[in-house]
């Protein structure tokens, strides 16, 4: 069975993205590792100007990406931004990246480095970042094994993360929904109360977040809860289908 076989099927397997993209660290870092060796494998994804590591073999892997990230610098970050691989043969004879980041990788006992960047031809970016505990781990033939396990799971890759910001935005949407519903009742209950305009009701309410340093929507949401008992809620229905009788 192919890496992209196997990939499809750990999609098909996991409960949701983060379980599919943590399944596919520990297979990445399997792949990689050779027998009766380790590996330590993490996935950094860039979006936003954000980084983060979005699946990870183990705990010491998370560690390790986070130690870039903390730094804003490293070979993770560099491969995903720059969208190019890059290997660090031994951590001990390392300097691009400055003292910090090599002894501070080093000292979880790691030695080599190989940072791969995914093809998601998108906004996000995002690469595989593989360590192991011995020095030059990643030379010849290792190197030639890795470039072409990312190039196989690269699409695999991209359609999860697609699916993942597609759920982002459908997620932030409602929430920005239910936030402004809330909003919209609490001017109409300070209209009511205060016998004004709209306009009238929503500086009332602009000043008394200001006010008390306190958001907008926390504002509204107390006023709401205050006369009703319990928040608010935004009800979401399909458009009713309009049946049309037979012509005449």
């Amino acid at each position: 069975m192919s890496a992209t076989d196997q990939v499809q099927n750990l999609i098909l397997e996991s409960a949701d993205f983060e379980a599919f993209l943590n399944e596919l660290a520990r297979f990445s870092a399997h792949q990689m590792a050779g027998d009766g060796d380790d590996a330590l494998c993490g996935i950094t994804l860039l979006r936003d100007r954000k980084a983060a590591t979005i699946g990870w073999s183990s705990e010491s892997a998370r560690e390790v990406d986070e130690i870039q990230y903390s730094l804003a610098k490293g070979p993770c970050l560099s491969a995903a931004k720059e969208e190019r691989e890059v290997y660090v043969p031994d951590l001990l004879q390392e300097h691009r990246w400055g003292p910090d980041y090599a002894a501070a990788v080093a000292s979880h006992g790691l030695r080599s480095v190989l940072s791969l960047p995914f093809n998601l031809q998108g906004e996000a970016k995002a690469a595989l970042n593989l360590y192991s505990d011995a020095p030059h781990k990643f030379d010849g033939r290792a190197a030639d094994r890795a470039r072409d396990f990312t190039r196989e799971i690269s699409e695999a890759l991209r359609l999860a993360v697609r699916f993942s910001l597609h759920a982002d935005s459908a997620s932030n949407l409602r929430a920005t929904l239910e936030s402004r519903t809330i909003i919209d009742i609490a001017i109409g209950i300070v209209m009511a109360q205060n016998r004004c305009s709209q306009e009238a009701a929503v500086q009332i309410l602009t000043e008394a977040s200001s006010n008390s340093n306190t958001k907008l929507r926390d504002i509204a949401k107390s006023l709401v809860d205050s006369v009703g008992g319990a928040g608010a809620r935004t009800h979401y229905q399909e458009p009713r289908k309009v049946s049309q009788g037979p012509r005449s």
